[in-house]
This record gives structure tokens, sequence and C-alpha cells, in this order.
């Protein structure tokens, strides 16, 4: 039986999703415990986020994590929430090897903390703050392409009990939230071109249309506009190629907050549909 753990993109969303889970946030809580049901706990979390970025690849090997509040503006009540999780000094080395091993190279310090990208979601799928995680940096200047080989490289990890997340958000265009006309509610209705870049998503992964997804900026519609800059979607591309590319993606949750900030998570990996489960009604 094939026990290997199916990656996972999630769209994180604003700080905000801390304290106002929504749908997203109530499918998280549902979805950590679908993991351990069927896959057994996960013995750490290999967390790539849009908010940790370096030139180079890093991984935050430090023993213990704390929440990094990494914005500001936002609710007194969101700085005293906490996430204090063991590190995974002892996952760096075999994460090193099999970076080497395709040519990639690493940089490993003893540091800790963990941006809202990566604590924000873990909050709500491993409450107990017990599993160890294990950040690693990417560039933003980094391709698709260079994104699926480094999840590739990692993809023994699944078979060894370690849960692959890549943490960004499906459409991040903020300008659209906070621009000049005001912000819109937070259960607006989707935009025309939210949705029809979502859709294009959808459709190029249940097609395994990876030439595509790896040339989105240029075949996505609105890929620009959802996309100014692609730091919070080049996390999908580390997920997926951890996952394979033989098997079918499985979009596990779509939502949106905004009506412009996609909320949708991904799985990738030949056990992604497990993970396929009746959406939680919400309060």
């Amino acid at each position: 039986m094939n026990t290997a753990l199916p990656s996972l993109y999630i769209s994180h969303g604003s700080p905000m999703t801390a304290l106002e889970p929504r749908e997203a946030g109530a499918f998280m809580q549902a979805l950590g415990p679908a993991i351990t049901a069927r896959f057994g706990r996960p013995r750490a979390v290999l967390a790539v986020s849009a908010h940790t970025m370096a030139r180079r690849h890093v991984l935050l090997a430090g023993a213990r994590h704390e929440a990094v509040y990494d914005f500001g503006g936002f609710p007194d009540a969101l700085y005293q929430l906490r996430y204090d999780a063991p590190g995974a000094p002892g996952l760096a080395p075999r994460v090193a090897e099999l970076m080497a091993a395709a040519g990639l190279s690493v940089e490993t310090l003893d540091h800790s903390g963990l941006d809202h990208g990566i604590w924000t979601p873990l909050r709500y799928l491993f409450p107990d703050a017990d599993i160890p995680v294990l950040p690693l940096s990417f560039a933003p200047s980094d391709s698709p392409a260079h994104l699926m080989a480094l999840g590739a490289a990692l993809a023994p990890l699944a078979d060894e009990g370690v849960l692959i997340v890549g943490s960004g958000s499906l459409t991040h265009n903020l300008r659209m939230i906070y621009g000049p006309g005001g912000q819109p509610d937070l259960g607006a209705p989707e935009t025309r071109e939210t949705a029809a870049f979502r859709q294009w998503v959808l459709a190029r992964c249940q097609a395994r249309d990876w030439a595509a997804l790896r040339d989105y900026r240029r075949q996505a519609p609105h890929a620009v506009l959802m996309h100014p800059t692609d730091e919070h979607w080049l996390p999908f591309y580390v997920a997926a190629g951890a996952g394979g590319t033989s098997a079918v993606p499985q979009r596990l949750h779509a939502s949106l907050t905004y009506g412009v900030l996609a909320m949708d998570l991904y799985a990738f990996g030949p056990n992604a549909a497990a993970l396929q489960t009746p959406e939680p009604a919400t309060a």
C-alpha cells in the first residue's frame, strides 16, 4: 500500500485569516485530522512560503520556532496569537542531501521563526503546534521549472512521513483590495478576472498540462493582474513537483475573500484524491 503523503499548496490569505477563519480556515481544521487519519501523523512539515525568500535556498533549522508577525496595521488581537512549534534540525541534512543529488545547493542556518504564510495555516491544520517545522526559502527570481525540479528532488520525503507544504495565494493583487476605490466587502462577489484565472488553473491541473502551468504568465487569463509579482504563486510549483507529474492534482478547497483573493488549496501526488472530502459546514 502506497502511504506517501500528498504535498499541499495552500492559499494562506490575509493575516486576518488567523482571526477570521471563514471557509478556508474551517476546511483546514478538518484537513489536518484527515491527513493524520489516512496517512498517520506527519513527523515533520517542510514549508516553502511566499514570505520566506532569500537570494538562495536556505533552511531555517533552529530547534524551536515562534510565530513571526511580518505585517502591520492589524488588530492587537492578531499579535497576541502564538504558534510555538518545534524545529526540525535533524531533517535538514536529509533535505540538503536530496537537493545536492539533484544539483541544487542549500545553506542550513541555526535560525528560527515562522512567517504568517506558515503559522497561519498550521494553526488550523495542527493546532497543538507539536509537529516539527523546517522552513525552506526560495528566490523570487526562481522559475517555475526550477521550483518544480526542487519539488521533485524533495519527493522522497513524502514516503518518509514529511508533509511538504507550499504556502502562497492562488491570486494575490493587494491593490484590488486596498486600492483607491476603497476596500471591498470581505464577502464581495468574485470578479470576472479572478474567476477566469482560477478556472484556468483548475482546468490545466485536471489536464496535467504542466507546460501551460509553467508558462502561466503568458497563457493564463489575467495572470499579471492576478499576480503583479508572482512570489505568492511560485510555491505552487514546489508542491506540484513534489507530488510528481503523473497524478492529477486535486483541488481540495475553493473559496474567496474580498472577491479577489483566492483561498484555493491543492493536493498533489498519487494519494492526493484520498484527501477529497466533503467541505465542513461553516458557522
